[in-house]
């Protein structure tokens, strides 16, 4: 090879190598996972005449995870738990929650949750959102635990999972506006615990 060839083809070697690295990295587009009803659930529990916890739980909940690995501030949830599945191991208690003084399932047979921001925070990932409760919106911010590693079955489906936390007071939704505190504390404290199959 000529010393002028040698020269073009070094040439032709560095400017592909600046164009290569030039170029846009590539990117994995967002994933969409759903909540799997069977394995989720939500926990809460709220004070009983100041001296006590009454604990539930509702069942089922259903919705979509926008997960985005190259960016986790990007990622987005959208959740709605059936209120008709409510219990606290009472019947007679159950009943009353059920009904217009609480819930009211008959005109509201669901609450549900719309994340609007998820950032990070003394090292702690927050997910703000509006939640709707008996036809009431309002902001609410969850601390999050997780996301899990997904880890995907013999059968090829991938899941994952995470947890978050959250309190909020009932006078802020109208909500049990009958029974002011120290009757049932205004504060109520749950725990959402969430596995998602990726689609």
């Amino acid at each position: 090879m000529s010393f002028v060839k040698a020269i073009r083809s070094t040439a032709l070697v560095l400017a592909a190598s600046l164009l290569a690295a030039a170029a846009p990295a590539q990117t994995t587009a967002p994933t969409t996972w759903k909540i799997d009803p069977v394995h989720s659930g939500v926990e809460f529990k709220v004070r009983h005449l100041g001296v006590s916890y009454v604990h539930g739980t509702f069942t089922h909940p259903t919705g979509i995870v926008r997960f985005d690995e190259n960016n986790l501030a990007k990622s987005s949830v959208e959740a709605t738990v059936d209120t008709t599945t409510v219990t606290t191991n009472e019947t007679a208690r159950d009943n009353h929650l059920k009904s217009d003084a609480f819930f009211n399932i008959a005109k509201f047979p669901a609450m549900s949750f719309k994340s609007t921001s998820l950032y990070k925070e003394g090292g702690k990932w927050f997910l703000k959102g509006d939640l709707t409760l008996t036809g009431v919106t309002k902001p609410v911010i969850l601390t999050l635990d997780g996301p899990a590693p997904p880890q995907t079955d013999a059968k090829g489906v991938t899941r994952s999972g995470f947890s978050a936390t959250g309190t909020v007071n009932r006078s802020d939704f109208n909500f049990g506006t009958g029974f002011p505190a120290p009757t049932i504390g205004d504060e109520v404290t749950f725990t959402i615990d969430i596995e998602m199959d990726k689609q």
